[in-house]
């Protein structure tokens, strides 16, 4: 017999090829749940700027779909950003709730994260830029968890909202969810899903099954990651100069209280962290709270 009976959502049963695909996990689990972890921890660097905060995130169980199955159960708005992984095959979908976006974005404008009783099925400028700065983020962090397996080359294939728009994968392919439980201190948990078509990672399942050792070794690795994760809670001072006017000696010293001061504002400030210089931002307003908006970085600032 060559066909079986599956049933799909809503209990209706679907027509299967038997020995058409193989959907339980061989030797590649363990190495995509061992990139799993060194992916969680890279995230939160990502994470953290973004909801201005320390963030827990969490490699959760790796599960293996029907892509139409799986599809099914999604809600009809999410970010979708789909890249290609030379040389990984398929390329790989990253999937984020567009909550966390619309509250990461009130954070970082100085907002409280109060999520929104009802949201437009459409992302703003602001929600725009910063997806694609926490998944090409995440994209980069991926590269260097998969180090050891491959040297993956990444390239933006497409930024969509719904699946049902977007080609990504056959209806009866298998795929691998790779699901991170992000809890920001300030706001709602969330899951940030990657999604594998199941033929990229049988391809280096040899790699992947490989048991590959740290030349630290399991102590040192815990040591590294004590100290980072002191290093992170070490605080520093952040300001911003928004003007410096010049008064002569006479002027200041007969300084008395309802004199003003012209000041005139540059059309761009900076942002100063122990004295040095890493960024240059416009100041505005963000629901009553004074913001800086960072539009340039300068080069070699955190080396």
């Amino acid at each position: 017999m060559t066909v079986a009976a599956e049933h799909g959502r809503d209990g209706v049963v679907q027509p299967y090829a038997l020995g058409q695909e193989d959907v339980h996990p061989t030797a590649w689990l363990v190495g995509m749940e061992r990139i799993g972890e060194r992916l969680a921890r890279r995230m939160r660097t990502i994470i953290e700027p973004l909801t201005q905060t320390k963030a827990k995130v969490e490699a959760k169980g790796i599960e293996s779909h029907r892509y139409d199955v799986w599809r099914a159960k999604l809600p009809d708005f999410l970010s979708l950003s789909f890249y290609r992984l030379r040389p990984l095959k398929g390329g790989l979908l990253i999937v984020v709730e567009p909550d966390f976006i619309t509250n990461s974005v009130d954070i970082f404008y100085g907002g409280a994260g109060t999520p929104r009783g009802q949201r437009p099925k459409e992302f703003t400028a602001s929600e725009e830029r910063l997806i694609a700065r926490l998944t090409d983020g995440i994209i980069e962090r991926l590269g260097e968890a998969w180090a050891e397996i491959a040297t993956l080359s990444p390239a933006l294939a497409s930024r969509e909202t719904n699946l049902a728009y977007a080609n990504l994968f056959r209806e009866d392919e298998t795929i691998v969810v790779q699901r991170f439980e992000v809890t920001p201190g300030q706001g709602k948990p969330t899951v940030i899903s990657i999604v594998y078509p199941l033929a990229s990672l049988r391809s280096m399942d040899s790699q992947l099954s490989a048991k590959v050792h740290d030349d630290a070794g399991p102590a040192d690795e815990h040591w590294r990651g004590r100290m980072a994760y002191a290093l992170e809670a070490v605080h520093v001072p952040v300001r911003s100069v928004l003007a410096r006017p010049e008064l002569t000696l006479d002027q200041i010293l007969n300084l008395k209280a309802g004199d003003v001061i012209p000041v005139s504002l540059p059309p761009k400030v900076p942002l100063i962290v122990a004295n040095k210089r890493v960024a240059m931002g416009t100041i505005g307003e963000k629901d009553g709270h004074a913001a800086l908006m960072i539009e340039h970085i300068e080069k070699g600032a955190f080396q």
